[in-house]
């Protein structure tokens, strides 16, 4: 599209925002929205610090009639470049926008404004005995705009699935600039068409989202976890299907291969198995009773699954053992100066060939192919450390990167389990989609997006697209 924004244009935004305090347009600051947690670098014309619906209901209004590309931004964690202006134009930026963070009790329902931090929902909800269960990574710093956006998961998502099982409604700004409301404060609503679940996870290609309403549901009292080592990691992923089909269903099963493991020790050591291949976190939730008496049948299941050790955690331990996990992505980082995140899924039964194939890639193209992840439901995160300056070794990991798609994919699994397509997957999306499901996805951005200028270039694939890791 790259249409050009004219002094006039920039005017007229400036006096939607009633000033220029919010509106930014200076270099520096362009380049500073250039960026998210992916690959490239895309600027864009100008910024909006939006605060009131009105507001973007008016940018948009303004941006359709010119044609002129628009893109909601959060705090910019995103890993699929679901953020970047690739085509410039104006960035929507919601994350000042956090005054409403409201927890109803009776309804077990939480209110909350965009640009309100996913972590602080749940905080709040913990105070009158309640909990949001999706937790991200990024939840401590990402915008619950951008959770919705890209339907985030979180290793909680085994139990309690993903951010779209908890939204009850939205208020969303239309690519026309109309201000509409889905669902509403109702734990079931089947009246039309459940346009909720289609924006959740739309990637801001169907409209802003200025308002959100969750489903909140009680706090289990007590959790226990336990952690095993295993001296293969296709045995540990044998040992995550023994558990999830003996009757229990754990909150997390979260997997770290000897990569990240040694990783972590080396940047935090906590004491972790250097011996061990792989390591399961397992964490019950649910009544003290309950727990106790299922973790002695997990004890069990991993020690006959062919576990190392099994090791229960005590209440003081458990924070540690979570820990460990968070740190792998900020660990491994450190050995090489590019790290490629992917979140290719497959189904449970898969786990242990998944595993396998991804131990053939890492051999096959001698790249340095880091594992872990939300194995309990099939959600694991390849992660490949490299050098984006050094191209021989970028052709590489390009193979490798198509290589795990096509594993995942011919095991009946998808390209993405949480991280979204953006700019990063979309030239993968006819691997998983047929011709005719991708056409009706994109009628479908076109009925609500006729001037197509909302967050253009993400999703869809266009001839000559590849996967962006290379400027």
């Amino acid at each position: 599209m790259n249409v050009p924004l004219t002094a006039q244009t920039i005017e007229k935004i400036t006096r939607i925002m009633g000033g220029g305090d919010r509106v930014l347009t200076e270099k520096t600051d362009l380049l500073s929205y250039a960026y998210d947690a992916s690959f490239g670098h895309f600027a864009p014309d100008v910024v909006c610090q939006v605060k009131r619906v009105e507001e973007v209901a008016e940018i948009i209004k303004l941006a359709n009639k010119e044609k002129i590309p628009v893109t909601p931004r959060g705090h910019a964690s995103g890993l699929s470049g679901g953020s970047l202006p690739v085509e410039g134009g104006i960035v929507i930026d919601v994350s000042l926008w956090n005054d409403v963070l409201e927890i109803d009790k009776d309804d077990m329902i939480a209110v909350v404004s965009p640009g309100v931090i996913t972590a602080d929902i749940d905080r709040a909800a913990k105070k009158v005995g309640l909990m949001y269960p999706p937790d991200p990574s990024s939840a401590s710093v990402s915008t619950i705009a951008g959770n919705l956006a890209e339907n985030s998961g979180g290793p909680r998502g085994l139990k309690y699935g993903v951010t779209k099982d908890y939204v009850l409604g939205l208020q969303v700004v239309t690519p026309e600039g109309h201000i509409i409301r889905t669902g509403g404060r109702t734990v079931k609503n089947v009246t039309g068409y459940d346009l909720t679940k289609l924006i959740v996870g739309s990637e801001g290609t169907l409209g802003v989202i200025t308002e959100a309403t969750l489903r909140l549901i009680p706090r289990p009292p007590a959790t226990l976890s336990l952690m095993a080592a295993f001296g293969d990691i296709v045995q540990a992923g044998y040992a995550i299907t023994d558990v999830l089909t003996s009757g229990i269903l754990p909150a997390k099963i979260e997997f770290m291969d000897q990569s990240s493991i040694r990783a972590v020790e080396n940047y935090h050591p906590m004491g972790l198995p250097l011996d061990a291949e792989a390591v399961l976190f397992i964490e019950l939730d649910g009544h003290p009773l309950a727990i106790r008496d299922e973790a002695a049948c997990v004890y069990q299941l991993l020690e006959k699954a062919g576990a190392l050790r099994v090791q229960k955690a005590e209440t003081s331990e458990e924070e540690e053992m979570w820990k460990a996990r968070k740190l792998v992505s900020p660990a491994i980082a450190k050995h090489k100066p590019t790290k490629i995140s992917e979140d290719a899924t497959v189904p449970r039964s898969q786990i242990p060939a998944f595993l396998k194939r991804l131990r053939d890639i890492k051999h096959q193209f001698g790249i340095d192919l880091v594992v872990f992840g939300h194995a309990g439901d099939g959600n694991l995160h390849p992660n490949i450390l490299c050098d984006q300056r050094d191209r021989e070794e970028m052709e590489k990991v390009e193979q490798a990167v198509a290589a795990i798609f096509e594993a995942a994919i011919s095991l009946g699994g998808t390209l993405s389990g949480e991280h979204g397509i953006g700019i990063m997957k979309k030239a993968f999306m006819p691997m998983e989609f047929d011709h005719f499901s991708l056409e009706m996805m994109k009628r479908i951005k076109e009925a609500w997006d006729p001037n197509g200028i909302m967050n253009p270039g993400k999703i869809f694939p266009k001839p000559g697209d590849r996967l962006v890791l290379r400027p």
